[in-house]
């Protein structure tokens, strides 16, 4: 039996306000995901949670995942997904009912018995179960056990509760921060939620004959081969950079007690995400240069710090070969330069009023700040290139507070008017 184990599509995300629906990222990204699949020809698909990157997905990621399941139920592919931790189990499970006739099952809300299907190849009956995202209390409740106070002991207890022959092939479907011996290998970068949170050690699946996981935008296995995390299906994060190539795996399960086959199916994004770092001259002369087009990329400055002349050059430079500077910074460290100028460059600087406008943009649900917002944050942007040097850890002295006061009750003052 051969089946796409994908997860963490998060439809509908914007990085640093990019739309990668607007943008047409996700959106290729699905077309060329269905031409692998008319090509491979599996036996079922399976999503293992985080199909929409928030609770209340926009109507355009609706509309995408939507042409996305009714494709494959025109090949008669069947689809298996649970709900991850963005998702909104009540919102993903909607029409279940109807949705199961055509061979696309979803486990949006746990339940005390796991939705489970089964599908037969020429070795016999598979078994696949849909254990949504989970929480303690929440199992407490389905179970009526008030000794569950940790996710391993849950995972565990709602396996214990299931009707499960191991003698027969099972898969197990989980959106879940699975560890082995309290290690996580590797975060991707752009996950909430984890970090420690929520840990079940993989020998709670021992058993099943794969685990599809989900959760972790990594691809790679946990404690044993056949526990996998499929990855995030486009890097969402410039830390994803460094991962190998991502794309969802193509699972062969043979007869009982043989290992399953994996391979990674790998789906070219539409634009590429690099990291150019070096001199201001280096960088320049890279982009310069003229060898890449369309990417989305993050800009590291060692040698200097970051004016608005700089960032409009390098910016300018990028549009005009179709790709977007997402991430400007510097590693410059001046001697002498203030705490609190300091303070947005410890990890890596860029200009101050472009921090603030990302800030202001991630916080207001992608709203742009105004005129007035940006008058104030370039005001801020330049008493920091411009304050007095001073030993570092040093406080800004009296005269560059009363100057900010003397801005922000001016801008208080033509707001009332």
């Amino acid at each position: 039996m051969k089946f796409i184990h994908l997860a963490d599509l998060h439809l509908g995300k914007s990085i640093h306000g990019v739309s990668l629906i607007d943008n047409r990222d996700q959106v290729v990204w699905v077309e060329r995901f269905l031409e692998t699949v008319d090509k491979i020809k599996p036996d079922a698909i399976v999503i293992a949670g985080d199909v929409y990157d928030r609770s209340a997905p926009a109507g355009e990621a609706v509309e995408l995942f939507d042409h996305m399941l009714t494709e494959l139920e025109k090949n008669k592919i069947p689809v298996l997904m649970v709900a991850g931790n963005h998702d909104s189990g009540q919102r993903l499970s909607f029409a279940g009912n109807i949705l199961a006739k055509q061979n696309i099952h979803i486990a949006g809300k746990l339940e005390s018995e796991l939705v489970h299907i089964e599908l037969n190849d020429e070795f016999g009956n598979v078994t696949f179960w849909l254990m949504p995202y989970l929480f303690p209390a929440l199992v407490a409740d389905k179970l009526s056990d008030e000794s569950i106070k940790d996710y391993d002991t849950a995972i565990r207890k709602m396996i214990a509760e299931q009707d499960i022959d191991f003698s027969q092939r099972n898969v197990m479907i989980a959106h879940q921060n699975v560890v082995a011996d309290g290690k996580t290998v590797e975060f991707g970068g752009s996950e909430s939620m984890v970090g420690g949170v929520g840990q079940v050690d993989y020998t709670a699946f021992d058993g099943y004959d794969y685990v599809a996981l989900g959760h972790i935008h990594s691809s790679y296995h946990v404690g044993r081969k056949s526990v996998r995390y499929a990855g995030s299906p486009l890097c969402y994060h410039f830390d994803e950079i460094k991962q190998p190539k991502k794309g969802p795996i193509l699972v062969t399960l043979k007869e009982k007690n043989t290992e399953a086959e994996l391979e990674t199916l790998v789906i070219e994004p539409l634009h590429k995400m690099r990291e150019i770092k070096g001199s201001y001259e280096d960088v320049k002369k890279e982009l310069e240069d003229n060898r890449y087009a369309e990417e989305y990329l993050r800009v590291v400055i060692t040698d200097r710090r970051i004016s608005p002349e700089i960032s409009e050059f390098i910016r300018t430079l990028c549009k005009n070969r179709n790709s977007i500077v997402m991430e400007l910074v510097s590693e410059y460290r001046e001697h002498g330069i203030t705490e609190w100028a300091d303070r947005e460059s410890r990890n890596g600087s860029k200009p101050v009023e472009e921090y603030f406008e990302e800030l202001y943009i991630q916080r207001n649900y992608q709203t742009e700040p105004d005129d007035k917002d940006r008058s104030l944050f370039r005001f801020i942007g330049e008493q920091v290139r411009h304050a007095d040097e001073a030993k570092k850890n040093s406080e800004p002295d009296e005269r560059e507070v009363d100057k900010l006061l003397d801005f922000l009750l001016k801008q208080e003052e033509e707001s009332d008017k």
